[in-house]
């Protein structure tokens, strides 16, 4: 099973989740489900320690500006945040999703850490195109300390992908990505998922997240660059998932040496 796994091309198919209204109730059901699928995959912990081992960020001035995309209800990123926001006490949170799904009161728990979130409703590539108020504007597109995103690349291939991974190394110093791994044990999880509750929807899309993740240095093959201008750290994490960690080489500073994770 593990060899015709491996063999395997990777295949983007799209995810029932995608498609359903944001009040549809198999959506809602859906997206609490994920939040038990993070909690068994360790996400929260994978991100905290992948963000507290970025000491680039230590000597960043205040408040750190910091991107997520495909942010589903912020519920993941409150969580390391609670944990984080002793070392980082003031930050510029912006949370990018597709559909409205932020509540207030979660927005309020973050101002509550010294965070400062605010959510933005749109298509991911309104952003890669720079369809931003500031564009509009005539100002020159944000930029970001760290851009994170969690369960998100792994919904793009082809041209696509490399677009997004363009402008993503465009507008930030710091990227962070944890996605589902494309191999034989996480695969066997996926088709297991109705065992913690999961409903139709979170038990497809599942299977199909696992066939369309990451293994090996594929994402590494993708990011934009020389390898002189970008420091890149791709591995595994847990049993289920696999990180892209990549940080420009800051030609004042010389090589900036990323601790590994």
């Amino acid at each position: 099973m593990a060899a015709a796994t491996f063999r395997l091309p990777r295949t983007v198919a799209a995810e029932t989740l995608d498609a359903l209204a944001a009040d549809d109730p198999r959506a809602m059901r859906s997206r609490r489900d994920l939040r038990r699928v993070h909690r068994v995959m360790r996400t929260r912990s994978t991100l905290l320690h992948a963000l507290q081992g970025m000491t680039a960020l230590h000597h960043k001035p205040e408040p750190l500006r910091v991107l997520e995309l495909g942010a589903g209800d912020g519920s993941l990123m409150l969580g390391v945040a609670r944990l984080l926001a002793p070392e980082w006490p003031t930050v510029a949170l912006t949370l990018v999703d597709a559909q409205p799904l932020i509540p207030i009161e979660t927005i309020k728990d973050y101002a509550a850490l010294g965070w400062a979130a605010v959510a933005q409703v749109g298509d991911v590539f309104d952003w890669v195109a720079g369809d931003t108020d500031g564009v509009r504007s005539g100002q020159p597109a944000p930029r970001w300390d760290l851009i994170l995103c969690n369960l998100f690349l792994h919904h793009f291939e082809g041209a696509q992908l490399d677009q997004l991974l363009g402008a993503i190394a465009d507008r930030c110093d710091l990227f962070f990505a944890c996605e589902p791994r494309r191999e034989w044990l996480a695969l066997a999880g996926s088709h297991l998922i109705g065992v913690i509750g999961a409903n139709a929807v979170t038990r497809e899309d599942a299977v199909l997240s696992v066939h369309a993740g990451f293994r090996s240095k594929e994402l590494s093959a993708c990011w934009p660059g020389s390898s002189t201008a970008w420091q890149v750290e791709e591995y595994p994490a847990g049993l289920f998932s696999h990180c892209f960690r990549a940080e420009r080489v800051q030609a004042d500073e010389g090589l900036v040496h990323a601790n590994r994770v």
